[in-house]
């Protein structure tokens, strides 16, 4: 199967030169036993081969957005837990490569990141770049397609993010919680309208981010080419920094994943 021109089912052999025996597994399985709900979280991890060297960027560097989605772990976890639903994390970087770009973009291993140079991305050689591709990326996805092919097509799939509080502009962000979507079936209404009932919460409708076709990998090639309904969240970073506070937020997103369950399957 490809998804984007990337051949999941086989990939290309090639030796082994990034992962090492002492390197991580590309992708965190958390297997449950819930029929219609996916979780992903395609920026949990920070992981970095060793072979890259740390990238060649100071270790404060990873501790920042620019490295993984920060509090989205504990999220998933507790998520993946309440529900009994499988879930699918990233462990590597985003800086190695974002599991939710295209491989070809160039933002897939960017070579600065809002602001900060990536040493170890400069220049990349194609073998290099395919590498990076073969032992993180499509195993990564390699997972999420298995999770959803052995569910039907009423499953709930939810891509879980989060966000800075303060972006390029310096204007800090309002919103607390965003709901992403990219096709209008009442999925990411009924979500939103649970969200909303707690008054004190600022929610963001397909703001500050949409989900974009042709820039974001993950929702578009799995869930929206299967034609299931689909959910795109993100949490304010300052907000669930800390793993209890990660959790307490996760349990205020619980009562917009019933609701979307609840709506029913796509007509």
């Amino acid at each position: 199967m490809f998804y984007g021109g990337v051949n999941l089912q086989d990939p290309p052999v090639l030796p082994s030169l990034l992962l090492g025996p002492h390197d991580p597994a590309p992708v965190t399985v958390l297997d449950g036993a819930h029929p219609r709900l996916v979780f992903v979280a395609d920026h949990a991890g920070r992981a970095v081969p060793a072979a890259l060297n740390g990238l060649g960027v100071a270790a404060s560097e990873m501790d920042r957005h620019i490295a993984y989605d920060i509090g989205v772990e504990a999220i998933t976890r507790h998520l993946a837990a309440r529900f009994d639903a499988s879930a699918i994390l990233g462990v590597y970087s985003r800086l190695v490569i974002d599991t939710n770009r295209y491989p070809f973009d160039p933002a897939a291993m960017p070579e600065v990141s809002d602001g900060t140079a990536i040493p170890a991305n400069r220049g990349l050689a194609p073998g290099d770049r395919h590498r990076r591709v073969d032992e993180v990326f499509t195993p990564y996805h390699a997972a999420v397609a298995a999770a959803l092919e052995a569910r039907g097509a009423d499953t709930l799939f939810v891509s879980i993010h989060s966000m800075t509080d303060h972006p390029a502009t310096g204007v800090p962000r309002p919103e607390e919680i965003a709901i992403s979507w990219a096709e209008a079936d009442g999925t990411a209404e009924a979500a939103l309208a649970a969200l909303r009932a707690d008054a004190s919460v600022v929610v963001g409708d397909n703001t500050p981010y949409a989900i974009d076709y042709g820039e974001d990998f993950t929702t578009p090639e799995h869930a929206v080419r299967r034609g299931l309904r689909h959910l795109q969240v993100e949490f304010r970073q300052d907000l669930v920094a800390e793993d209890a506070a990660a959790r307490t937020w996760a349990d205020r997103f619980v009562p917009a994943i019933e609701a979307a369950l609840a709506f029913g399957t796509k007509d």
